[in-house]
């Protein structure tokens, strides 16, 4: 019987690690978010509208690697909530513009303390978090330059 390649070992995939903690935090998160009524895709919307401000649906999706088919219904929801507006840009009639409402602006101050609460839940040090960031932010340029 052939040996078992090593290339087809999960413990040498450097995409389960990655799956399982970025699914693992994502977990972490959703009790906090849950207090709030969002998913943690709207959190990432709502904390690129606070970063940056009225932009497009296109910026929005290319700041958070997501389509206009995932965002369009998730943009629906966060203005049901009345977090944010949308409305058709007038210089181009294509181009929808979200904004955050005051209800929107006001929840900030209330998510300021939700990466601490998910951060007390990861074990590396801050040092070690920073690399890590590091690394990941070089892999997802290296995804992006295809």
């Amino acid at each position: 019987m052939a040996k078992y390649p090593e290339s087809l070992k999960l413990e040498n995939q450097i995409c389960f690690p990655l799956y399982v903690a970025s699914k693992e935090i994502i977990r972490k998160y959703q009790p906090i978010l849950d207090k709030y009524e969002i998913t943690y895709t709207q959190y990432l919307v709502l904390m690129d509208l606070w970063e940056y401000g009225r932009q497009s649906v296109k910026e929005i999706g290319s700041r958070l690697y997501l389509d206009s088919g995932t965002l369009t219904p998730l943009l629906k929801k966060l203005e049901k909530k009345n977090l944010l507006t949308r409305v058709k840009d007038k210089k181009d009639e294509r181009s929808v513009l979200i904004e955050l409402t005051e209800e929107g602006k006001k929840f900030r101050n209330e998510a300021e303390k939700v990466p601490m609460e998910v951060a007390q839940c990861v074990k590396l040090s801050v040092e070690e978090a920073k690399v890590l960031h590091s690394l990941l932010y070089k892999a997802i340029e290296g995804f992006t330059n295809d």
